[in-house]
This record gives structure tokens, C-alpha cells and sequence, in this order.
């Protein structure tokens, strides 16, 4: 099979496993899967899943390094993407379901309720680099300013996991677990730099 071919076909089932949980949480609200409060439940999946992606999208790098597989790389584009739009339908969940479009009392809810105030800092941050997620975007940019600004994202996913955490009332595990798995990416990240540090001063 043509590595052409090859890349299409994992692209294609990617696209397919990150698109899933929305018609899988269409049927759970539809069914009434999601507990006494539907609502609440589905923003909240929806933010949870925005963040697993955003999660999933940091370890590509690591995967494509570790693994020898640097083709791995062209698709953390479209996974980071898909975590923008899982973010995005939690928002206007949020705007639109839960809210109403009541803007006063979304205004207040941002200055008064701290974890939403982290939350719509990260959903902001997230909006810049969701629009220059294309080769367009990159040119006009050019490589150097694009990666300074897509570092964004090491800011957003601490705010992310924060965001979950603060609005966990009871088990606090799956966000620790979050944290934990954060925590290990950029970790490796900042071993790596060091590493190239290092290297390239034994090398001059």
C-alpha cells in the first residue's frame, strides 16, 4: 500500500474516532443517558472531551519522537482542531443551554465564578490558534511567530485541567488524572529541550 494511501486511510479513521463522541452523546441526550440534569452533563462531556483531545493533540509530538514515526506529526493538526471544537459546542452549550443567551448573567458569572473565569481565558487563548491552523496561516506568519504563538497551548491545557478541576464538586480523580498526564507531557517536552541544550554545547 502506498504510504499515500496509508496516511489517507489513518487520516480518514482518525477524523471518524474524533467526530464519534458527538453522535454518541446526540444519542445519550436523545435516550436520556445522561442523568437528572442532561444539560449540565453534556456541556460538561463536551468540555471533557475538548480536553482529552487537546491532551491527545500534546502527545503526538512525544509519540512521533519516541516511536520513529514522524509521519505522526501532520496529524496533530486535525486533533488539535477537533479539541477546539469540543471546547467550542461546550461554550455555546453553556451560551446557549444553559444560559439562554442571558448575557448579564453570563457576564457575572465570568467575573464572579472563578472557574469559569479560567475557562473562558482558555477557550479565548484557543480561538488565535484554531484560526492560524492552516499552511495559509503559517506563511503569512511565518514558522518562527507561528510556533511562538501556537506555545499558547502551554498555557491553555493548565487552564483546561484547571477548569475541570474547579468545577468538580466531588471525585476529583479524573482531573489529577488529567493533571498527571499533563504534567508527564510537558515534562518530557522540558527533558527534550534540555537534551538538544545539551547536545548542541558538546557539539560547539
Amino acid at each position: 500500500m502506498a504510504s499515500k494511501t496509508r496516511d489517507n486511510l489513518v487520516y480518514a479513521a482518525i477524523w471518524l474516532a474524533c467526530f464519534a463522541p458527538i453522535p454518541w452523546l446526540a444519542w445519550s441526550l436523545f435516550n436520556g443517558d445522561l442523568g437528572a440534569n442532561p444539560i449540565e452533563a453534556l456541556i460538561r462531556q463536551l468540555g471533557v472531551w475538548g480536553l482529552r483531545f487537546l491532551l491527545l493533540s500534546l502527545a503526538i509530538t512525544p509519540a512521533a519522537r519516541i516511536l520513529r514515526m514522524p509521519r505522526l506529526i501532520r496529524f496533530r493538526r486535525t486533533v488539535g482542531l477537533f479539541a477546539f471544537a469540543y471546547v467550542l459546542l461546550h461554550w455555546t452549550s453553556y451560551i446557549g443551554l444553559d444560559q439562554i443567551f442571558d448575557w448579564a448573567a453570563i457576564g457575572k458569572d465570568i467575573l464572579k465564578r472563578p472557574f469559569i473565569t479560567i475557562g473562558m481565558t482558555a477557550f479565548v487563548l484557543l480561538i488565535p490558534l484554531a484560526i492560524t491552523s492552516t499552511n495559509a496561516a503559517i506563511r503569512a506568519l511565518g514558522p518562527v511567530r507561528w510556533r511562538r504563538l501556537h506555545r499558547l497551548v502551554y498555557v491553555i491545557a493548565p487552564l483546561g485541567v484547571l477548569h475541570y478541576y474547579m468545577l468538580v464538586k466531588a471525585d476529583h480523580r479524573p482531573p489529577l488524572i488529567y493533571a498527571a498526564i499533563l504534567a508527564l507531557l510537558l515534562g518530557w517536552r522540558i527533558w527534550h529541550w534540555a537534551s538538544r541544550k545539551t547536545e548542541s554545547r558538546k557539539a560547539a
